[in-house]
């Protein structure tokens, strides 16, 4: 009984712990959590690179109108990313012409 209980346990709790991702994911304002929305906007990184002069991609600009304006401001003020000029960031939808209202910067 007590090596069913043992083989048993550690099932039980990747279940609980798969669950609880799901529903984080779930109520995430997103849609999904802040990684994959982090993911999602990978091509534009060359974009909001500091002192970069490149302009966002076709590929940026379609993760950008995909992911949404409350996504963008989400990640815009969450936690500091190495490597990313928030300014830069900011103006991702003004120069791929998504219509998204201005995000609050937080600093």
């Amino acid at each position: 009984m007590m090596t069913m209980m043992m083989k048993t346990l550690p099932m039980l709790v990747i279940v609980l712990v798969m669950t609880s991702l799901v529903e984080e994911g779930r109520s995430h304002p997103c849609g999904s959590t802040y990684f994959s929305a982090l993911v999602q906007l990978i091509p534009c990184r060359a974009s909001v690179a500091p002192f970069s002069p490149i302009p966002p991609s076709e590929a940026c600009c379609n993760a950008v109108k995909s992911l949404g304006q409350i996504c963008l401001c989400e990640i815009v003020n969450g936690p500091p990313i190495t490597g990313i000029d928030r300014n830069m960031a900011l103006q991702l939808p003004d120069k791929c012409t998504a219509n998204f209202e201005p995000c609050d910067f937080l600093k």
